[in-house]
């Protein structure tokens, strides 16, 4: 390793610890109350990686999707409750979610070995980052102690988690809502070279963009007749899927980026980063270069987005299963 490279993980690394620390969190949360916490999170987050690698992306995907509302929390894990309170879980910009069994599974190992230590809201967080590494992406630092809330609720999460239909100024908000910058939000939409798009959810741009029966113009022709052979105009169709990344949709590499210059972004919020110099001069970069600064950059993006609204000490519980509250 270069001398260069050698400052740069440094210089990384120090940033991360100084981020933490000011969360409260520190790297080795859990190293006498349980120190085979994150290598039980690997072993299993690496068995059902193994065999379904699309739950890299879920998990992923699952991680952006709680930290949004109300910070990171693992309040999108939360059941509905007997009295028919709707979670996180039954809104719709989490019906797709996947993931969930995982996480039950390494809860369930590690409250058999440490018992009401390891929070759901630090094993979302290091399950996701494992899920990446095990399909060759890049590996970030997880500071750890957040403790899991008590609240969930269907319709903060409809309000808060970005749209696949919004425009730039409204991605921009959401985003500086939780202290992330438009460069977290390119780089974080940069998870979209992973993982599937569900076809209901571009219908519309596909068939009646306008309400007169005609394609998104931003579409690129020949990719919209492409995905049209893909998704056909089929009401109610909830389980057909085209891949977010068609040059490369297994691989975590800058292709997303390829695919937006080319304007075949599969979701209007995927073109409207075009729409913003930043953001465009961004994923220009990262396709020239062959996304030279891209693993370097996820580490940075998702480590802030992790440390979004933790709770921390006395807020907060561990939970004694993570789909639902403890009750003393």
């Amino acid at each position: 390793m270069t001398t260069h490279k050698l400052v740069s993980v440094f210089t990384i690394f120090a940033m991360f610890v100084v981020m933490a620390n000011a969360n409260g969190l520190t790297l080795d949360y859990y190293k006498y109350s349980c120190p085979d916490a994150e290598a039980i999170t690997k072993r299993i987050t690496d068995q059902y990686v193994g065999h379904v690698p699309n739950f890299a992306p879920g998990l992923l995907r699952m991680h952006f999707h709680d930290c949004i509302v109300r910070g990171c929390d693992a309040s999108v894990l939360l059941d509905p409750t007997p009295s028919n309170n709707k979670t996180e879980k039954d809104s719709i910009p989490n019906s797709t979610l996947r993931g969930f069994e995982v996480i039950n599974a390494i809860k369930g190992a590690l409250e058999e070995k440490c018992p009401g230590i390891v929070s759901c809201a630090d094993i979302l967080s290091l399950a996701a980052r494992d899920a990446i590494v095990k399909i060759n992406g890049p590996y970030w630092h997880v500071p750890l102690g957040r403790k899991d809330g008590i609240i969930s609720l269907a319709s903060e999460a409809l309000a808060n988690i970005p749209s696949p239909f919004s425009n730039f100024t409204t991605l921009k908000q959401n985003f500086a809502a939780v202290g992330l910058s438009s460069k977290d939000l390119v780089v974080l939409s940069g998870a979209h070279t992973i993982g599937i798009g569900h076809c209901f959810i571009i219908q519309s741009r596909l068939y009646n963009f306008t309400g007169k029966g005609d394609t998104d113009p931003k579409l690129a022709p020949s990719y919209a007749k492409w995905l049209k052979t893909r998704c056909p105009k089929v009401v109610g169709d909830v389980k057909s899927f085209v891949y977010m990344d068609r040059i490369t949709p297994k691989a975590f590499d800058e292709k997303y980026y390829t695919m937006v210059t080319q304007h075949r972004g599969l979701f209007e919020s995927d073109a409207a980063l075009l729409d913003d110099s930043e953001t465009k001069n961004y994923i220009e970069t990262q396709v020239y270069t062959q996304g030279e600064t891209f693993p370097k950059d996820f580490a940075e993006s998702i480590t802030r987005m992790s440390l979004i609204g933790v709770l921390t000490g006395s807020q907060g519980q561990v939970r004694k299963t993570c789909g639902a509250v403890n009750y003393y």
